[in-house]
């Protein structure tokens, strides 16, 4: 029986959806197979994180993560290209922390100021909806971050996170 719970868990899968709601809100949606504490921790621990956060197809690698998740805590994000003599820094605060259902950070490494990122978890008995929103400050930066294909790798990040969290849970089963 556990042969075929594995098999379903593999097999399931969900598409990522991306969306310009407003003309400074893009919205990212998706299903994950895994309870809402687990999909939660791959947000939140800096391990887990770096494993899926950079869109591999980018060529870009996670130099360091340092993440404070607590509301009022930090984030710091090293980056790397094979193609940049120097690293990208992506960094910002968290507003709002809410254990396994809510978070919500700055993005400050722009001058003009960074979109706000709202991401909830919502449970749906073992599995979590994944909702990210991306409010930017002006119509104009949301338009730069698309032309700049900022935005473009969201659906490949959360294919990552997917086999993470299918690769999390084969370990649990094995331990």
């Amino acid at each position: 029986m556990d042969e075929r719970k594995d098999s379903e868990i593999k097999a399931r899968k969900y598409d990522t959806t991306v969306e310009r709601k407003y003309e400074r809100e893009l919205v990212v949606t998706r299903t994950f197979n895994g309870p809402a504490h687990i999909v939660f921790d791959a947000w939140t621990k800096p391990e887990l994180f770096k494993r899926w956060w950079a869109p591999q197809s980018f060529g870009v690698s996670v130099i360091s993560c340092d993440l404070d998740v607590r509301t009022g805590g930090t984030y710091r994000l090293v980056m790397g290209h094979p193609s940049s003599e120097q690293p990208m820094s992506f960094f910002g605060r968290y507003i709002e922390v809410t254990p396994h259902s809510r978070l919500v950070w700055t993005n400050d490494e722009s001058e003009e100021g960074g979109a706000v990122t709202t991401v909830t978890f919502e449970d749906r008995g073992g599995e979590t909806l994944v909702t990210m929103h991306d409010l930017y400050p002006s119509k104009k930066a949301l338009d730069d971050a698309i032309a700049s294909g900022s935005t473009s790798g969201a659906g490949e990040q959360f294919e990552q996170l997917d086999q993470l969290l299918v690769a999390l849970r084969a370990s649990v089963r094995s331990s």
